[in-house]
């Protein structure tokens, strides 16, 4: 088929505008502020001010906050930390690093933690529930609190896909004993690496504070690989991606030269740790975290225009898409769709520049990640397996135009014609 697009990407600093770019230019001359300066707390008060919360530390990435929060909580080598199939190795290694025990429980229809599976997984060892709403949709939270609560469990919310989206009118990351947040390339909101944990329990709040004060800050190498990211795909990669392949060919020698860095380390696949985990988020990408922090609302007000469109055009067509409970007020990081030709679909977007989503085309992505050294035993979340087969998803982010959408749209069902 005739390439039909200009590249459209899903993840590859999707939500870049020009006052982004401008900014990013700016900060990366300025190498003598790139570690320490005073965009670290204006960001996170402007963050805690956002969900109304007692405490906010920010750091590099959503896995250096986990992994924190788990040391903080001075579990014992061995206890078991709840999280569920569907997931991603981001989610499962902080736990691993920590000297923990990874327990998966199935997702539901929804792609979210199956609260009536879950209590099957509860043990004597258990000692935390980490709820993800996957995709931007709240899980059933309420239901998986009351679960934590009479077990006495630790729940921590994952909102690297949620920042913004709300369940009975109360934001999610606002329910948990302690949340935290990713600010990658291709989250609500980015820095294109970074994250926050933030906290209402006093205790917890102290105990993450002090552990917070033992880690260091990133190599101002690595905040340089960060901020030319998205410069380089804007002006370089993305315009030549589709003349005789340039672009792709320059982005992968940038990440072989590490004038890039990749969103997962080849170590993460693994179960390995790179070194710059965990560390804190310096003043260089707080910068942009500050200046995108103030944009939440507006690029979720976007996504659900989008996602109206999508509604709207695959409604009656094989494709199936989640139907959620009015409780649920979803901001659909990605849009997700069901179909038995999912990885068909994608592999003949992505050949006609259409770069849409693939997670999860494994239980625990990335789809080359190392099962068995994340501990994930297959056949043990069924479901998970089934929709990692079924599932591809599709750009909201504030670069896609309703046109964009429908045009999207339109492609993805000539497929099955």
């Amino acid at each position: 088929m005739k390439k039909s697009f200009r590249p459209i990407s899903i993840s590859l600093s999707p939500n870049v505008e020009e006052d982004d770019l401008r900014l990013t230019f700016k900060t990366l001359l300025r190498p003598g502020n790139y570690i320490n300066g005073e965009n670290i707390k204006k960001a996170e008060k402007e963050l805690k001010n956002y969900l109304n919360s007692q405490y906010c530390l920010s750091f590099n990435s959503g896995r250096s906050a986990l992994m924190t929060i788990l040391k903080s909580l001075n579990f014992l080598k061995g206890d078991e930390i709840i999280v569920q199939g569907f997931t991603c190795n981001a989610t499962v290694n902080p736990i691993l690093w920590n000297d923990l025990k990874p327990v998966f429980v199935d997702c539901n229809d929804n792609f979210n933690l199956d609260k009536d599976k879950l209590k099957e997984k509860i043990s004597s060892r258990t000692k935390a529930i980490i709820v993800q709403h996957t995709f931007g949709i709240p899980a059933d939270i309420e239901v998986i609190q009351e679960i934590c609560n009479e077990n006495n469990l630790i729940l921590i919310e994952d909102c690297a896909h949620s920042l913004g989206a709300s369940y009975n009118g109360k934001k999610v990351g606002t329910f948990g004993d302690i949340t935290f947040f990713s600010f990658s390339r291709d989250k609500v909101i980015s820095s294109i690496y970074g994250g926050m944990a933030t906290t209402n329990n006093s205790e917890i709040g102290k105990k993450l504070e002090k552990t917070y004060q033992e880690i260091e800050f990133p190599s101002s190498f690595w905040v340089f690989q960060q901020l030319i990211h998205p410069l380089l795909f804007e002006y370089l990669f993305l315009p030549l991606y589709d003349f005789l392949k340039i672009g792709k060919v320059l982005l992968i020698i940038a990440q072989q030269l590490r004038i890039v860095s990749k969103a997962v380390h080849y170590r993460e696949k693994k179960g390995e740790k790179p070194s710059y985990f965990p560390t804190k988020l310096p003043n260089a990408l707080a910068t942009l975290a500050l200046n995108q922090i103030r944009k939440i609302d507006k690029f979720n007000k976007h996504r659900k225009e989008i996602v109206k469109i999508y509604q709207k055009e695959f409604s009656n067509t094989e494709f199936e898409f989640p139907v959620l409970e009015k409780a649920k007020d979803p901001i659909y990081l990605r849009f997700p769709l069901i179909h038995f030709e999912a990885h068909q679909i994608i592999t003949e977007a992505w050949d006609n520049n259409l770069l849409i989503g693939d997670w999860y085309r494994s239980p625990v992505a990335p789809y080359d990640t190392k099962l068995e050294k994340v501990h994930y035993e297959k056949g043990s979340c069924p479901n998970a397996e089934e929709l990692s087969f079924l599932t591809l998803n599709l750009p909201t982010h504030i670069n896609i135009s309703k046109k964009s959408a429908k045009k999207i749209a339109q492609f993805i069902k000539e497929q099955i014609k």
